[in-house]
Formats: structure tokens, C-alpha cells, sequence
């Protein structure tokens, strides 16, 4: 355990900023499951699905959570598996 008052306070801001991050990469857990969920959806469903889930990951990524870049390349995953299982689905 930290014994100088500058360790100690920053252990404190340490066990903040995990908790927020913890909180942040479940709210992106979540949205990106939900939106890989909704592609066998309707169209306005799985759009809004992906929204939300971009909304998501660009929030963590602007918090600090996630690299930018991180962030960026699983919005375009997502929005490539999207379009992708639309296109599928319009063919069927």
C-alpha cells in the first residue's frame, strides 16, 4: 500500500478511473452485442441498433476508455457486417 500522500491520491484517482472504465466497456459490450442481435432484424431496427452502439464506442473512445483508433476500427467492423447481412438479407 502507498505511504506518501501523492501515492496514495493516486491510488484513489487509479480505483476512479477503473470503475468509470469498467463502466464504459460494458456499455460498449452490451451495445455491440444488441447490434449484432437486431441484423436479422428489419432495417430500421438493425440501424438503430448500430447507432447506438456507435454512439457507444465513440463515447468511450472520447472518455479515454478505448483508443480512437480502436473505437474507429470496431465501428467499421460493425458497420461492414451490417451492410453485409442487409444485403443478405435483401437477396433472400
Amino acid at each position: 500500500m502507498a505511504n506518501h500522500k501523492s501515492a496514495l491520491k493516486r491510488a484513489r484517482q487509479s480505483e476512479t478511473r477503473r470503475l468509470r472504465n469498467r463502466i464504459n466497456k460494458t456499455k460498449v459490450k452490451n451495445a455491440v452485442k444488441a447490434a449484432r442481435a437486431s441484423m436479422g432484424e428489419t432495417a430500421e431496427i438493425s440501424a438503430e441498433a448500430l447507432k447506438k452502439a456507435m454512439c457507444a464506442l465513440d463515447r468511450a473512445a472520447s472518455k479515454g476508455t478505448l483508443h480512437r483508433r480502436n473505437a474507429a476500427r470496431r465501428i467499421a467492423r460493425l458497420s461492414k457486417q451490417m451492410a453485409a447481412a442487409q444485403k443478405q438479407q435483401a437477396a433472400a
